[in-house]
């Protein structure tokens, strides 16, 4: 495979995984949830760098559904990760001490309500691009044929995973965080790591699965006319 593309491969996984421990703050303390902010800026800024061809191309070619809701995606994520980067800043307690900002609630309620918006976006984002990322996959693991029981065994656990994460949605009350500034974060107080590693995960296969059958699906439509 592509070393390219095994480098991009390991920097979106290593994002999604440390967006989740971003997330779980109350837990990991607030040095670490600073120093894995830093992590995901670096990696942000990598993540863009190599991806740059695709600003280059951003004002070319044609525009079809797929192409124009892509570039609403990936723009949507740009514009909330970079808010979520940037209100960290003013807010910091132990990495940025020295920056001397005061009254910086509303820095806050940026930072905490765009954290959730980034996180639904990153699994549009991922969804979109995850025919790409499972065919990259195949490459890594050797896996060329297609399978009728593998195929259907995915799509089962995929009916599971988004059933597991609807509810889990509403449980976290999620939709309500999108809109209202939720000072607690993510994680409560009684619940394990893996529960909230497990829920929200549950939560971005919705997300995740809900894209990429959308896209299919309008390739399909595309293929018909």
């Amino acid at each position: 495979m592509n070393p390219k593309m095994i480098i991009r491969l390991f920097i979106d996984m290593t994002m999604t995984v440390l967006m989740l421990v971003a997330m779980a703050y109350q837990m990991t303390g607030i040095l670490i949830h600073e120093v894995v902010g830093v992590i995901l800026l670096v990696l942000f800024v990598a993540h863009n760098i190599l991806n740059r061809r695709w600003y280059k191309t951003l004002l070319k070619g044609k525009f079809d559904l797929r192409r124009i809701l892509s570039i609403m995606v990936n723009l949507l994520f740009l514009v909330s990760m970079a808010a979520v980067l940037i209100s960290s800043i003013p807010i910091s307690r132990e990495v940025l001490t020295w920056i001397p900002i005061k009254n910086d609630m509303i820095f806050m309620q940026i930072h905490v309500m765009t954290s959730y918006w980034g996180f639904v976006i990153m699994a549009v984002h991922i969804g979109m691009s995850w025919g790409t990322i499972i065919n990259a996959m195949r490459r890594m693991t050797g896996i060329t044929g297609s399978s009728v029981v593998r195929t259907f065994l995915l799509r089962i656990l995929a009916v599971f995973i988004v059933i597991f994460g609807v509810q889990t949605s509403f449980e976290r009350n999620l939709g309500t965080k999108l809109v209202v500034y939720d000072p607690f974060g993510s994680f409560g107080f009684d619940e394990s790591a893996i529960t909230f590693i497990m829920d929200y995960l549950a939560i971005m296969g919705i997300y995740i699965c809900g894209t990429h059958y959308a896209v299919k699906f309008i390739q399909k439509q595309k293929q018909r006319i």
